[in-house]
């Protein structure tokens, strides 16, 4: 099973290359469905390829919005100069776009983007008849569908097994262009299902919150299923989140795919690890999507990066703004604490983990529960390891070893 990482700049390259990625998904300027990544221009792209390609990873770039007509043209300009530079595959979203990719290039592997929302054996069928290599599955699927999938086609299957959920089938979303003018499908989502929502019965209010919120996904727990299925490609979100985001879910994915597919040795998620997980970045705890149990999909509690609970306020001194921190995890100089909606960065720890420096402490009660929701010394472990090269490449080579005569008065 392929390790695919997201890669939205120069930084994100490396970070994934070097914790074990496999395979690598980028964003060229335009057509791509994160618009607001940093991407690549054509010389940065053209770099990027040269330097994954070196190091035995994969990069497929991204055409994954849909078109217009006046705009065909370019996105085949795009994909022949990328064609040219050496990228592995083209993800894409528009049939027509694809249809002609797989015309005027047919050596190059033409996938079928999850923006497709291909989410049966029939839509499969589909992308086999006009050509593609392989269905970034819908994000919807569960297990068992996946398995009918794959016992009735040879086609290459990928499947998200990390980030963000969107709370309505990729692609087939409408609903960031009617509230905010902004497409998803031009890669222009606003995330409308992160706001806030009344939930009204009869013009009276039964709930409140986050309602179409969905918690990301995690699918260590779940590897070897997801590896017994058949799946080709394993792909983690992320193309807008941080270089220690990608360091961090790469290395843990690699850590367990390898672990996986050792049949000698137990499967099992050590709990540092998790907490890692959930500690770069997690939206109310994490689970495993649609995959298995459907419920529970939605926290509505909070829409982005929740952190970990680290510990209760145990007193307070206004005044000073110092609050005490009854705590289960340490904290370091330079964390980031939340508590309650106030976030506040760590610039000193005093005596039984009091610090200062807390903002609208007149809003903090006692007791109030406490997330660490950025941890300095996990974020700066990433970058030790910077442009050093780690990842190991396998050679075919000769060697030669000649005999050198002795020298006079040596053994």
């Amino acid at each position: 099973m392929e390790l695919l990482s997201p890669v939205g700049n120069f930084d994100h390259l490396i970070g994934a290359v070097q914790n074990g990625a496999e395979a690598v998904y980028l964003g060229a300027s335009n057509f791509n469905a994160r618009a607001g990544a940093q991407n690549f221009k054509p010389e940065e792209l053209k770099e990027a390829i040269l330097y994954a390609r070196k190091r035995g990873v994969d990069v497929h770039l991204t055409l994954n919005i849909l078109l217009f007509n006046h705009e065909l043209k370019e996105a085949l300009n795009l994909a022949k100069f990328a064609y040219e530079c050496g990228i592995s595959s083209l993800i894409v979203q528009d049939i027509g776009l694809a249809v002609e990719l797989v015309k005027h290039f047919p050596d190059l592997p033409i996938h079928a983007s999850t923006q497709m929302t291909v989410s049966n054996l029939d839509g499969v069928k589909l992308m086999e008849k006009l050509g593609l290599k392989r269905v970034v599955l819908a994000r919807e699927l569960s297990l068992k569908q996946i398995e009918n999938i794959r016992k009735n086609t040879k086609m290459e299957l990928e499947c998200f097994g990390h980030g963000a959920l969107c709370i309505s089938y990729s692609g087939q979303c409408l609903f960031s262009s009617m509230v905010g003018q902004r497409s998803g499908n031009r890669g222009l989502c606003a995330g409308p299902c992160r706001l806030h929502y009344n939930l009204l019965k009869n013009g009276n209010n039964i709930d409140s919150g986050y309602l179409l919120s969905p918690k990301d996904i995690c699918t260590l727990q779940i590897l070897p299923e997801l590896m017994d299925l058949g799946i080709d490609s394993l792909k983690i979100e992320g193309r807008k989140k941080s270089y220690e985001y990608v360091c961090i879910v790469t290395k843990m994915y690699r850590k367990y795919l390898d672990l996986a597919k050792d049949k000698t040795k137990k499967y099992q998620v050590e709990e540092d690890d998790l907490k890692q997980i959930l500690q770069i970045y997690n939206r109310g705890g994490m689970g495993t999507g649609y995959f298995e149990n459907r419920k529970n999909i939605v926290y509505p509690q909070k829409p982005n990066h929740l952190g970990i609970h680290i510990g209760n306020i145990k007193s307070i001194n206004p005044a000073k703004k110092q609050v005490t921190l009854n705590l289960k995890e340490k904290i370091s100089m330079g964390d980031v604490i939340r508590i309650g909606e106030n976030t506040s960065y760590i610039s000193q720890i005093q005596n039984e983990n009091t610090v200062g420096e807390i903002k609208n402490i007149k809003e903090i009660k006692k007791n109030d529960k406490v997330y660490k929701i950025v941890a300095q010394l996990l974020n700066k472990k990433q970058w030790e390891n910077y442009k050093r090269e780690i990842k190991k490449v396998d050679i075919s080579c000769k060697l030669y070893q000649k005999r050198r005569k002795s020298m006079p008065g040596f053994i």
